[in-house]
């Protein structure tokens, strides 16, 4: 879209489709200002995550439906996410409901029980990874270092403008509970233990398998991993080039095996629905891309029980992650029926994060 702009704004189109429309949930992202310079009669957006992270995202894609339709941007923020105050509960509440009376003329919701009623069941289930010993130490080293470095920035910045540093700790973190390897270190990774010992008696009964993950460097342990265990094994992630050849040669393949995924890569657009089992090894920042990622299996054309597992490092930031997720989790079906959460993180949140208990 970015390199054919030019040629494509000779055009008036009659209809402009976008698949994946979230894709433009960032208003200010290169890709959704070129799409919005398209002219054409008339519009349709098509995503199954019209809301991720923010209400805002909401309202950039229905800017390129109707542009103007839920006024500028400033005053979106303003009327439909109020802020402060002892009533902003109950004032957000009202506002939703406003916004999705707004919505109802443009909006068309089918919820998958409704277009695909013999689809089968969905099981999810969180499966705890205890570290091991030297893995754990790493971790508290890591821990304490990262607490000092966090909480001196936020002191001396505030907590807004902080916001890459505690992504970037709490990236580290994640990585240690996922491998050692992933930040230099040698010690054996618990979690890694723990997936083969849940993959194993699945290959051995025929079963083929999904595994995701955020960390490419990851897959490509996992994928030596397998290798070494002669596993038979198939990789995607955002390097890969025949993205349909190496998704058909899993689909097509008759015996058990593993997928090994990268989430950002292939976490929309396949079916993969010869898997009925899928992995979610390093738990997302949002559930809803989670949630995207289980789809690929549990979609039209599944005639089995999907079986989800959540892989997750008890005692540690993943399990913080998890719990704040829960604890944050606002009630959004005034407006979609949906459930998410769009908050920063407070101050009182990164001391739980980091938090040595």
């Amino acid at each position: 879209m970015r390199r054919d702009l030019e040629a494509l704004q000779k055009f008036e189109f009659r209809a402009i489709i976008l698949d994946e429309a979230q894709f433009i949930k960032n208003p200010s992202a290169q890709v959704t200002l070129s799409v919005k310079q398209l002219r054409a009669d008339q519009r349709l957006a098509l995503t199954g995550t019209p809301l991720e992270n923010r209400l805002l995202d909401l309202w950039s894609i229905v800017d390129f439906i109707q542009p103007g339709y839920l006024g500028s941007q400033n005053h979106f923020n303003e009327t439909y996410e109020p802020r402060g105050g002892e009533d902003a509960a109950w004032a957000q509440k009202i506002a939703r409901r406003r916004l999705a009376a707004k919505l109802r003329p443009l909006m068309l919701r089918r919820l998958k029980r409704q277009v695909a009623q013999d689809l089968p069941d969905r099981i999810e289930e969180r499966r705890d990874c205890e570290l091991g010993d030297e893995q754990r130490k790493l971790y508290l080293a890591e821990l304490r270092r990262s607490r000092e470095k966090v909480m001196q920035t936020v002191a001396e910045k505030g907590v807004a403008k902080s916001k890459i540093h505690v992504l970037a700790a709490l990236t580290r973190l994640r990585q240690v509970c996922c491998h050692p390897d992933l930040v230099g270190n040698d010690s054996l990774s618990g979690k890694t233990e723990t997936l083969f010992e849940l993959l194993e008696p699945l290959l051995a009964e025929g079963q083929k398998v999904l595994v995701f993950s955020q960390f490419v460097q990851m897959l490509q342990i996992l994928e030596k991993e397998c290798r070494l265990r002669q596993i038979p094994t198939h990789i995607l992630t955002g390097e890969t080039k025949d993205r349909q050849e190496v998704v058909n040669a899993f689909q097509t393949d008759s015996n058990a095996a593993v997928f090994l995924l990268s989430l950002r890569a292939a976490g929309t657009g396949l079916n993969l629905t010869t898997a009925s089992y899928v992995v979610l090894y390093d738990p997302w920042w949002n559930p809803a891309v989670e949630a995207q990622a289980i789809d690929r299996s549990h979609r039209i054309g599944q005639t089995r029980t999907v079986n989800a597992y959540r892989l997750i490092a008890p005692g540690t930031v993943e399990e913080k992650i998890w719990e704040l997720q829960q604890r944050k989790a606002q009630t959004i079906s005034d407006v979609l029926g949906e459930e998410g959460f769009a908050r920063n993180l407070s101050k009182d949140d990164l001391e739980y994060l980091f938090s040595v208990d």
